[in-house]
């Protein structure tokens, strides 16, 4: 089909969409990197903050969970907001909150500075995992949908995990090590608001209806997609969690080290293979993608145990890589799933309903393996938290392989599972 311009600005729909160029598509993407840099900047600068205001590491993952409380707030309003009143409408102020966290990380002076800095970027991550990667699937059109579950889940992993990777490399090449991050941040989330500002979105021609604050969902039928796509997603995304907010202490207690490229080269590894691993199954059935993001899950904590048990930093970075493989599989299966199954106008809302189930026991689980890491020792902690994690990822895969078989003797997947990406 020949590529046809677009008017840039978010107007009303009034027929068919006109297919934007295969550029947009990607470029829609951005806005969830740039935010995403930012949710783990901070990862290997906790360290220093650590040494000059003091705190432990219970209050550390505290901090982390101001982080999943700003995000479970913003997920309950912001997909709806975005299904009803357009994208732009949610990912400006998004991106303005991402700017205000980076001048709050830059001056942080208190425990109190931090937690407020990493509340703003839950918020601005909250409206962007829902209404930003619906706005990826809006730009890409109906035949493109398979290619936009991709790039957006890619966005999402990539900028997680590079992210640490840019903060590690220049707070110990660079002056002012808490500031300078911050900055060259600013600078990327201001490419971001351009990228929105010139995005070929519309608004929606019939908005759903209903409360506008409330715990976000997926239309009738739709429940045992959401309910798959969690069941798997959520474990993966909580042991990367607990990747970011403790794995620093166990690097530092295994290596003598505590040097943030070493971390922040540890946290983009994972959340590189998270990216490449969803490349390298994308022409796989949905069922498939899901199931082996239940097995690397459950082989990530298996190594976790190993490795704070031993001790040994091979398997620490074997926990790392699978548990980015578990969050990266789980993520595309289930984004996928949606895409297929929800109408564009409540998109936004399922992609959000699919992040609160995955972020509830990324906040939780940490943060009690963390307080239990400073009551009992952190390596009974982190053996404990890998336990309930590996069971939890277990439970997910079986329920997956199970409603595979009860499905395989209808007529399978409504819409072909395994084609190509398009």
């Amino acid at each position: 089909m020949p590529e046809s311009r677009t008017e840039p600005r978010e107007a009303a729909a009034a027929g068919p969409p006109t297919p934007a160029p295969l550029r947009w598509v990607w470029l829609a993407a951005w806005p969830v990197t740039a935010v995403f840099v930012l949710s783990n900047a901070a990862t290997p600068l906790y360290v220093l903050w650590q040494r000059e205001i003091g705190f432990s590491k219970g209050t550390l993952t505290v901090i982390f969970a101001c982080y999943i409380a700003g995000l479970l707030g913003s997920l309950l309003v912001s997909g709806v907001v975005s299904d009803r009143l357009g994208r732009k409408t949610v990912l400006l102020p998004a991106l303005a909150l991402a700017l205000a966290a980076c001048v709050i990380f830059a001056a942080a002076s208190s425990v109190a500075a931090l937690m407020a800095a990493r509340l703003l970027t839950g918020i601005a991550v909250g409206a962007v995992v829902s209404a930003g990667m619906a706005a990826v699937t809006d730009v890409a059109g109906q035949h493109r949908k398979r290619l936009a579950a991709l790039l957006a889940s890619c966005a999402m992993v990539f900028g997680a995990g590079l992210g640490p990777l840019l903060a590690g490399v220049l707070s110990e090449t660079l002056p002012g090590p808490t500031v300078t991050v911050f900055v060259v941040e600013a600078a990327l989330l201001a490419t971001a608001v351009l990228a929105v500002l010139r995005m070929p979105v519309r608004r929606p021609a019939t908005p759903a209806r209903g409360p506008w604050l409330r715990v976000p969902g997926v239309p009738a039928g739709g429940g045992r997609h959401l309910a798959l796509g969690i069941a798997v997603f959520a474990p993966g995304i909580t042991a990367t969690s607990f990747v970011l907010s403790l794995g620093p202490s166990l690097l530092s207690g295994l290596l003598g080290t505590t040097s943030r490229i070493v971390s922040g080269s540890m946290a983009f590894a994972m959340f590189l293979t998270a990216t490449g691993v969803q490349f390298a199954v994308r022409r796989l059935p949905r069922h498939t993608v899901l199931a082996a993001g239940a097995a690397g899950t459950t082989l990530g904590m298996a190594a976790l145990a190993a490795a704070v048990r031993i001790p040994s930093v091979p398997p620490l970075i074997a926990a790392a890589l699978l548990a980015g493989a578990g969050q990266g599989l789980g993520q595309l299966g289930g984004l996928s799933l949606l895409n297929h199954s929800v109408p564009a106008e409540r998109l936004a809302e399922a992609n959000a309903a699919l992040n609160v189930g995955g972020y509830v026991p990324a906040g939780l689980l940490p943060v009690s393996a963390g307080y239990l890491g400073d009551a009992v020792g952190l390596t009974t902690g982190t053996t404990v938290f890998a336990a309930v994690l590996a069971a939890l990822a277990v439970a997910g895969g079986l329920v997956v392989v199970l409603t595979t078989r009860r499905r395989a003797p209808a007529a399978g997947n409504p819409a072909p599972a395994s084609g190509p990406v398009r």
